[in-house]
């Protein structure tokens, strides 16, 4: 009798606790329903290599200008690689970082500096998609209102590639 009188009480303890917690907790931003669709930019016909080979060369005067050796990748609008640099020095672990930064830009229709901007705001969901890399210095290349590509840096700090990233897509985001 006694042990079926503490385990009520017990029970009785944390449906409470568990009731007030539900009361403390604060509203969960992802259940805001926005009235229009974010980062629904089209995508246009896809970049084609000389424009990328611009855009690069502008990226890599930017890395050079610092003194700093980036991997930089462009992508097409498919996220098809068009063009891709090294830079000497640059550190081999970076060259699929690049090409993947470009991706998830380009496939997120989005800077993945917001990715990064999420997952420290406590947004841990992103990690769980696929493609994601919340690293900044993937930036999509617009131009005509119409998503033509992106570009990716990797092998600095993430201000450094985004710094190197931004001159490329300069070129294209006027």
């Amino acid at each position: 009798m006694y042990l079926r009188v503490l385990t009520t009480l017990a029970f009785g303890a944390a449906l409470l606790a568990g009731a007030a917690q539900a009361q403390d907790q604060k509203p969960n931003p992802l259940d805001a329903v926005p009235d229009k669709m974010p980062f629904s930019q089209a995508y246009g016909a896809p970049i084609n290599l000389a424009s990328s080979q611009q855009v690069l060369a502008a990226a890599e005067k930017e890395a050079k200008s610092r003194g700093w050796a980036l991997n930089c990748a462009v992508l097409d609008s498919g996220a098809n690689l068009v063009a891709f640099i090294r830079m000497d020095g640059a550190q081999l672990g970076s060259i699929a970082i690049a090409e993947h930064k470009a991706r998830a830009a380009v496939k997120y229709r989005r800077e993945t500096k917001a990715f990064e901007n999420g997952i420290q705001g406590g947004f841990n969901y992103l990690s769980t998609l696929d493609d994601v890399i919340a690293s900044r210095g993937g930036i999509p290349l617009v131009r005509n209102d119409k998503i033509v590509g992106s570009i990716g840096c990797s092998g600095g700090t993430g201000s450094q590639d985004e710094v190197v990233a931004k001159a490329g897509a300069g070129v294209i985001n006027k």
